[in-house]
């Protein structure tokens, strides 16, 4: 193991030849775009987040073929509302502004951006007023998803319109000297069932890409990249049962072969008979050489008393690098550190350079670990979302088993275990757990939800078992259909599998009597309830 703290250097998909086409989303607080960037890449086309307020300088040196304005929950006449940097409307590079992004090109190149009369937010009926380029190939009459408070008031003589609606006049526009074009309703959403089609007219017609991004080719130029930089050292990959780590095992496991250790930490908070299976698969599928550190009591030791969900993760990532280090320290000749983390993990912690730098929420797994470990980082899956990261496990040869697996939090069932994490908690949690997998996957529904869990909580209710009143917790079932993870809807489950499940955890998991079903969609709440 090296001992000095090395740089935490990754192998990025941006310095792949399959990124040599790219498209910068500028994020002003929009709920959508990470979507917008995944509707982008779809288009096979690679796609990058970065920072509302990024210079054009930076811009220059990054040499988009395009760049898109995301939406915003604010006005952009108010004092303190997100900017962008004047100059990259006079770069030459196309520019789509979407929602809040059109009303700040409008407003900076002479229009007037004022709060809406008739406010509209849901489906609404768009008429093509001229379907040259963005607009190419889109039906006359149109469904279109809108959610804005404020409109264009007034464009400038240099803007025409593209498209209207009953309330909104200026619901597409396009100026007559630049590439510079605007949609006031969201293209990347499903409720705009055109929405991909005008994005192809921008990416392609517009920006003159070829779509020459292919997960094929990243994965061949992955591996090649992996093995020109691991050379003869060891790599250890820290294995949870999950995709992520499970399809970085499988492009370490093609790069490096026997070079590769993989360390499994069993906290206590992996789900039903998860560390059994985890041990199953990787030494049949992969046979690699696999440590498996036992270490139930010290994380639960951690966590004792705590119930801010915060804390939590920075306790169980704590510990997490207290026993991954123990074990790392017996494998010799051991320099890297290969991790799964994704696109969104580096988005949501702050983590990318030039990225959003708003934390939504802290993951293990993502910055300070390296640096504290004295490894140098591999992240090959970095900049994938969840379905690319899928799709590229298949490619691998991972069997469905795996890579069809439901998501599964970082901290495990500490932050599905809401208020304190005790033994006997996570032996009710994990049970109930079980039973809501299990009657999904005998129902056949497993492969058609995206991701079905049970949550405790710290909620105690009166209850009647046989002659006897009861004071005990709840269960909510969590269950959802998602494309992406970053909207999701809550799966209507059939009654008569919802009265099974709420029937088998109530007779067989002590101290429950009661159960819920969540039925929140994402946004405004998250999948995960902490």
């Amino acid at each position: 193991m090296t001992q000095t703290a090395q740089s935490s250097t990754s192998i990025p998909l941006a310095h792949c030849d399959t990124a040599s086409e790219r498209v910068l989303v500028l994020d002003f607080g929009s709920q959508y775009a990470q979507l917008i960037a995944r509707r982008v890449r779809e288009q096979q086309v690679y796609c990058e987040i970065v920072r509302h307020d990024i210079s054009a300088d930076r811009i220059r040196e990054l040499e988009p073929k395009g760049i898109i304005l995301s939406g915003g929950p604010a006005s952009v006449y108010q004092d303190d509302a997100p900017q962008c940097d004047g100059e990259l409307f006079r770069l030459g590079i196309p520019v789509l502004g979407i929602c809040y992004g059109m009303q700040l090109a409008c407003q900076a190149l002479g229009g007037k951006v004022d709060n809406a009369p008739s406010r509209e937010y849901g489906r609404a009926h768009c008429h093509i007023d001229n379907s040259s380029d963005l607009l190419a190939g889109i039906s006359t009459e149109t469904q279109v998803w809108m959610s804005h408070g404020d409109q264009i008031a007034g464009i400038a003589d240099s803007f025409m319109s593209l498209a209207h609606t009953s309330s909104c006049p200026f619901a597409a526009i396009k100026h007559q000297e630049l590439p510079i074009y605007g949609l006031q309703f969201h293209p990347e959403v499903t409720h705009t069932p055109e929405g991909g089609k005008m994005l192809g007219n921008f990416l392609r017609g517009v920006c003159g890409t070829s779509g020459k991004w292919k997960l094929g080719d990243f994965a061949a130029e992955t591996v090649a990249q992996i093995r020109a930089r691991v050379g003869n050292d060891r790599v250890i990959c820290g294995l949870s049962g999950g995709v992520d780590s499970a399809v970085v095992a499988a492009l370490l496991a093609e790069a490096i072969g026997p070079q590769l250790s993989c360390i499994l930490v069993d906290n206590g908070l992996l789900r039903q008979d998860e560390a059994q299976a985890v041990i199953r698969e990787f030494s049949a599928h992969f046979k690699t050489d696999l440590h498996v550190v036992q270490a139930e009591d010290r994380f639960l030791g951690a966590l004792a008393g705590i119930t801010d969900p915060q804390e939590k993760r920075r306790r169980i990532g704590h510990e997490f690098i207290g026993c991954f280090t123990a074990e790392a320290g017996k494998i010799e000749g051991a320099r890297f550190l290969a991790q799964g983390t994704l696109y969104p993990d580096v988005i949501e912690s702050g983590a990318a350079v030039d990225g959003p730098a708003d934390t939504i929420k802290l993951h293990h797994n993502v910055g300070g670990l390296p640096d504290e470990l004295g490894f140098e980082l591999i992240e090959p899956l970095r900049d994938l979302f969840k379905d690319e990261a899928r799709r590229l496990g298949l490619q691998l040869g991972l069997p469905e088993e795996i890579v069809w697996r439901h998501p599964f939090p970082g901290p495990g069932l500490a932050v599905r275990c809401l208020g304190e994490v005790t033994r006997e908690r996570l032996m009710a949690l994990r049970t109930a757990d079980a039973i809501v997998v299990g009657e999904i996957r005998q129902a056949g529904l497993y492969r058609e939800t995206s991701q079905s869990f049970a949550v405790l909580l710290p909620v105690q209710s009166v209850g009647v078992m046989g002659d006897s009143r009861t004071y005990d917790d709840a269960i909510a079932v969590r269950s959802v259909n998602t494309d992406d993870f970053m909207t999701a809807d809550w799966s209507h489950l059939p009654y008569d599998l919802l009265a099974r499940i709420s029937t088998r955890i109530i007779n067989e998991v002590s101290g429950v009597n009661r159960v819920v079903y969540d039925i929140s969609s994402k946004p405004p709440a998250t999948i995960e309830w902490e």
